[in-house]
């Protein structure tokens, strides 16, 4: 079920519709090419030999047996990679390449220590088993709390703690300490009639993307270097294989190729610089693909986390002060998302005090990568599930205290400038007035949660051409990757701009010499800033059109006007072409009309969701049924609701996942037990509700048809959703993810008084 509040009287022709995709036909008949589908004449095949350990100093490696076998070209370690060889190489880019390869320590089980290319993926495989490498095996920690610790082995030994701004001589695996403040917190909570304080432990979790990653490379003789890859952002990609590899970026081209998702986890590169040296080895292009374990073992997970909250509000419901520490694992190298994380948790709310303090920690686990609003959702599951337990201890419905906190237009924020235009309130009123909460939930062990979530969306730059066709079509090419339909949703606005239908728009993403520059697709940004650069292109190709129907009617083009596609003289009703008409006579009158536009946009708009979830809690098993979800959501304007939709149908899947089921099991040596989809508990469709979406429009004022992203907000509530739900239905307060079988049993043998071992031994 689907339902659009529109709090705008803008009325369009094309946006707001419902098109068929323009690569849908492709994809269904499976004639789209995937970075899997890629081939050259003369391929080798690579593999990629990974540390079996958590932590390791590597002694040496041999490579002569690997080499000696028949079919292999060519083999690379560490010490092959050129910032390795470039000894006065920066730290950053130092980083860069030990991410992709292992010299001297492997950090992680999974850690590149080698390559081997050869004339088969099986022959490669063999000849893994032949390289011998020692290592020297060091304490491991997986866990972010045990990671901190000053007895702790170091990850890495020259790394010091930056604290709150000042670079100590400290060594340690706490990479940064920061802290954000506002107010008086001290004051806030000596207002406060009710405070709440918890601790909340969240497991590291997998995007769960069905492609895994891919990259395939030639260096040519010349120099000349091409990437074919799924990558989220064909130029951050070559930005990234330039540091790496040591090369400008007008040696690199890459050809993004269709992605089977991605949520943030395919942005950095892997695989697609070892196959660029074993391809300058060999003079022969080079394939590599990883496996559903490599996926898991070897790429970016989210952060596991500790975080600790300390909230208070006075006897009317005001939320006086709070009070936080975050504290993120970053995996191997440093960077979590624990700034956004610190950023985002208090958002939806007007707080006039508060105090957060967070942590950026290495561990030995694969570095992290984003997903889908990085950071945000851990932060909100311990957040919304305090501000649930204040709304109970005042006897305050959940969505009435959330509105008597709500932020609006001008709402202060930690280290932001005030909101602008924001539809939080919209969104909880809502909520508040769907079906789902305006329906008595009956029924023994049955509960129903709310909470809300917040994403900053982004701009950046992007870039798009089009070229009007003799047929009255246009070509519009833009170099932003299609994950989630932004094809269609970047056709349509072209469209609206022209008024023709978005089927007359052929689009296409090209690669990095095909197109300006464009930043990668993520942060919600492609159909706000993509989408506004092919906006500008068609309102300068309207521009173009009306000057060339005045130069063939002989008149000034301030006496042609284009109205829904049509060209129309303002005195003349004889002077007048359709759209098509006009293209139709373009080349014989001019020349063909083109227009190239990039735009760096500033007005991203902020995005909010209130979620409502019912479920249901199996006592003797523990198991949590999903009974029904409402997930509301400011889009700004829903360029194609269907899209919109989708999108937060599939945030919520992977939030029920995450709250449920998702998580890395490590064993004490830090080796991954879990890494397939068998073990790796991921929802189908047997386990979901329906999920029902409320499209709620306040115009962003940023965006010509005030659009918002949508991709990464409607993944942040449902965690918390979940457990103020379980707590609805049994009574207990769940602060750890995930909430599995087994957590809820004990949870509720704590809570009846018999320890778990008896409960066990029944």
């Amino acid at each position: 079920m689907a339902e659009n509040i529109v709090l705008s009287n803008t009325e369009y022709k094309v946006v707001g519709t419902r098109p068929i995709r323009h690569d849908g036909t492709d994809k269904v008949t499976g004639r789209a090419k995937y970075g899997g589908d890629f081939q050259s004449a003369g391929m080798l095949f690579a593999k990629v030999l990974r540390s079996p350990h958590a932590h390791a100093r590597i002694k040496s490696i041999d490579t002569s047996k690997a080499l000696a076998l028949p079919g292999v070209k060519a083999v690379i370690t560490g010490q092959d990679m050129p910032m390795v060889l470039k000894k006065d190489a920066d730290k950053a880019a130092k980083t860069a390449s030990e991410k992709v390869m292992a010299s001297a320590k492997a950090l992680y089980k999974g850690h590149a220590v080698a390559a081997v290319a050869a004339t088969s993926s099986f022959i490669a495989e063999a000849a893994l088993e032949l390289i011998d490498v020692r290592y020297e095996e060091l304490p491991s920690a997986t866990q972010v709390l045990d990671a901190m610790k000053d007895s702790a082995g170091l990850l890495h030994d020259d790394m010091t703690t930056n604290d709150l701004g000042e670079q100590t001589e400290k060594h340690s695996n706490v990479a940064t300490h920061f802290r954000y403040e506002m107010g008086d917190v001290k004051k806030g909570f000596a207002q406060a009639e009710v405070v709440v304080e918890r601790e909340f432990n969240t497991a590291t979790v997998h995007q769960g993307y069905i492609e895994p990653q891919n990259g395939s490379a030639l260096w040519n003789a010349d120099g000349q270097i091409t990437v074919w890859c799924s990558t989220q952002g064909a130029f951050t990609a070559r930005e990234a294989l330039a540091t790496v590899l040591d090369q400008p970026v007008s040696k690199i081209k890459v050809v993004p190729m269709e992605i089977g998702g991605g949520f943030g986890g395919k942005i950095p590169i892997y695989l697609e610089p070892l196959a660029a040296l074993l391809s300058k080895k060999t003079g022969a292009p080079v394939k590599m693909a990883m496996s559903r374990a490599e996926v898991f073992e070897s790429t970016g997970p989210t952060s596991g986390a500790n975080i600790k909250l300390k909230m208070g509000a006075d006897k009317s419901g005001r939320i006086v002060a709070a009070e936080a520490q975050l504290t993120y694992d970053a995996g191997a190298f440093p960077g979590s998302q624990v700034t956004m994380g610190a950023q985002c948790m208090f958002s939806p709310y007007y707080i006039e005090n508060l105090l957060v303090d967070g942590y950026d920690v290495v561990a030995n686990k694969p570095p992290v990568a984003a997903y889908r609003a990085p950071g945000a959702p851990i932060a909100a599951f311990a957040g919304e599930v305090v501000v649930d337990e204040i709304a109970e201890k005042l006897g305050m419905d959940p969505i009435e205290l959330r509105l008597l906190n709500a932020s609006k237009e001008g709402t202060e924020r930690l280290e932001a400038p005030p909101f602008p235009v924001i539809g939080n309130v919209e969104c909880l009123e809502a909520a508040r007035d769907s079906v789902q909460y305006k329906t008595k939930l009956t029924g023994k062990h049955r509960g129903r949660g709310v909470a809300s979530g917040f994403w900053f969306n982004i701009g950046l730059q992007s870039s798009a051409a089009i070229s009007v066709n003799a047929d009255g079509t246009i070509n519009l090419v833009e170099g932003s990757t299609d994950i989630g339909g932004s094809r269609v949703s970047l056709a349509m606005q072209a469209a609206e701009v022209l008024g023709i239908p978005a089927e007359d728009v052929r689009p296409s993403v090209a690669d990095t010499e095909s197109v300006g520059y464009t930043f990668l697709t993520g942060g919600s940004r492609t159909t706000f800033a993509t989408g506004w650069a092919a906006h500008n292109c068609a309102q300068d190709i309207r521009t173009k059109m009306i000057e060339r129907a005045a130069s063939i009617w002989d008149v000034s083009e301030n006496d042609v006007t284009m109205t829904d596609g049509v060209f129309q003289h303002k005195s003349d009703p004889d002077l007048k072409f359709t759209f098509k008409e006009l293209a139709s006579q373009l080349n014989r009158s001019g020349g063909p009309i083109s227009s190239q536009v990039s735009v760096d946009p500033r007005g991203a708009g902020s995005a909010f969701a209130t979620h409502v979830v019912d479920v249901e809690v199996d006592t003797d098993t523990g198991k949590v049924t999903v009974l029904n979800y409402t997930a509301v959501q400011d889009a700004g304007k829903a360029i194609h609701p269907s899209y919109v939709e989708g999108q937060i149908q599939g945030a919520v899947v992977q939030g029920i996942g995450w709250a449920l089921n998702e998580e890395y099991r490590f064993n004490d040596d830090g080796v991954m037990e879990n890494s397939t989809f068998l073990d790796y508990r991921m929802p189908t469709s047997l386990d979901l509700p329906m999920i029902s979406t409320v499209i709620v429009e306040v115009a962003n004022p940023g965006h010509p048809y005030g659009v918002r992203g949508v991709g990464e907000v409607p993944i942040v509530p449902p965690m918390a959703a979940m457990a103020n739900a379980i707590y609805d239905a049994v009574g207990v307060r769940l602060t750890d993810l995930p909430m599995s079988p087994a957590a809820v049993l004990e949870a509720l043998w704590a809570k009846d008084g018999e320890p778990a071992s008896l409960q066990a031994a029944d």
